[in-house]
């Protein structure tokens, strides 16, 4: 089963001007991207995601603020990742499901490598069985 990790993106730039990072289909980002998404102007008290994918691969980056990330994976075991870096992504590997805390006005991009479709999803945890 694949592992979850950190991906470090190139920081082009100075803090006087700013920065760019960059993210390239199979260079820094492990598959080819088919969905691109953005969630934003989630309430810290809520708790997102709360499924997995069946074949899903996702690319998850706080392009804004701060957002703490829960995945379960193998065994039932967690593993917590915060993303508070605009050029560092968490690489989400198919079956591990995931919970997502947003701090205020947090903004996550997400670089998937299927379309959308809804029996891909696994909603009831009882059910997860990675």
């Amino acid at each position: 089963m694949e592992k979850p990790y950190l991906i470090q993106f190139s920081k082009i730039g100075e803090e006087a001007i700013g920065h760019l990072s960059v993210a390239e289909n199979q260079k820094e980002i492990p598959f080819d991207i088919k969905r691109v998404y953005w969630v934003y102007g989630t309430p810290s008290d809520v708790e997102r995601g709360n499924h997995a994918h069946k074949e899903g691969r996702q690319l998850l980056i706080a392009v804004s603020g701060s957002i703490e990330i829960v995945l379960i994976g193998e065994n039932r075991k967690e593993l917590v990742f915060l993303l508070n870096d605009p050029s560092v992504g968490l690489y989400v590997p198919k079956m591990y499901w995931r919970k997502l805390h947003f701090e205020h006005q947090a903004v996550c991009l997400c670089l998937a490598n299927t379309c959308y479709d809804p029996d891909d999803y696994i909603f009831d945890f009882d059910r997860f069985n990675p």
